[in-house]
């Protein structure tokens, strides 16, 4: 806790996976909501083909975006086990 609460231990990592799933859902809800309602509304391929687009290539930006974050975080940690292990080193 006491690492918690002196920002030495990152949540945010945990958090990132909670918004990779967030953002899954909500591409593959986009995508069929614009597969079905904008082919409705605008015509059979107005709306079928981007809508097929954000379905597939939506959750893998996402998670590159997300991978992108991540490394970010990683990046701290190893830093801050050089810096420990470079501190116990007479």
């Amino acid at each position: 806790m006491r690492n918690f609460l002196a920002f030495r231990r990152m949540i945010t990592p945990i958090i990132i996976q909670i918004l990779f799933w967030v953002g899954v859902v909500a591409c593959i809800v986009g995508g069929l909501f614009m597969m079905t309602v904008g082919a409705a509304y605008y015509g059979k391929g107005a709306g079928f083909l981007p809508g097929l687009a954000v379905l597939i290539l939506g959750p893998l930006v996402v998670r590159v975006y997300c991978e992108i974050l991540i490394v970010i975080f990683r990046i701290n940690e190893s830093l801050t086990d050089i810096r420990n292990n470079t501190a116990r080193t007479p």
